[in-house]
Order: C-alpha cells, then structure tokens, then sequence
C-alpha cells in the first residue's frame, strides 16, 4: 500500500476543491494547494498543525465533535453535509478516514455545482 501514498497525495494536490484533512485530535494534519489558498486570509499553510476547532465558533465546535463522534460509532457512518454557500455555489461536507474500517480522522469536501467552463479536451499548448 505505500507504493501508492505518492498517487493518493497527487489525487488530492490536484483537486480544484480544498481538502482539510485532520487527524481524531482535531488538528489539521494536510492542506492540499487549493485549501491553502482558499484560506489563506485565516492563516493558509500555516493553519497545518493547529487544531481545526480553535478555526471555528463554539457551536461549529460541538458540530464537529458531534459528527466525529457518530463517524467512530459505525464504519457505515461516513459522510455528513455540513453547510450550503450559496455565494460560491458549494455545498461542504465531512468525510471519514478509515484504516482497515477504524477511524482515523476526517476531512472536509468542497463541492462546486458551478457548471464547468473548460472546453471538453481542451489542452493550452
């Protein structure tokens, strides 16, 4: 399986969405480009080894340990919708890492519905 950690990292680096992905003591473990970016006014890189709940209100706070909780108490347990931004045009979730079904963390999964504009096999020379 390590033979193919350099693949799964490039998958996610290449995502056009952000990708948080925080360990079970909440703190932000990997920031792939496009989430450095999109935080970059809260910090960007340097969020990377800060707990991911002192990023939020006391309310999204209890949300946070509530959904980490329902992820740890079923391996079927695995992806919550969060929020909607209508600005961006985005819906926002949790998703659950696990290893052999234990979980191992979490991470957050942007989804544009924005339809897309780049022209089909269209390759810039």
């Amino acid at each position: 399986m390590e033979e193919y950690s350099k693949f799964f990292k490039s998958i996610i680096d290449q995502d056009r969405c952000p990708v948080v992905i925080c360990n079970l003591e909440h703190e932000i473990i990997y920031m792939n480009p496009a989430a450095i970016e999109n935080y970059a006014k809260r910090g960007g890189e340097k969020l990377i080894g800060a707990s991911l709940l002192a990023c939020h209100n006391p309310e999204s706070c209890e949300k946070i340990k509530r959904v980490t909780e329902w992820f740890a108490s079923d391996e079927s347990h695995n992806i919550v919708y969060t929020s909607r931004n209508e600005k961006q045009n985005k819906d926002v979730y949790m998703v659950a890492l696990r290893d052999a079904g234990r979980l191992i963390g979490y991470y957050e999964k942007h989804e544009y519905r924005d339809r897309e504009t780049m022209g089909k096999y269209d390759m810039p020379e």
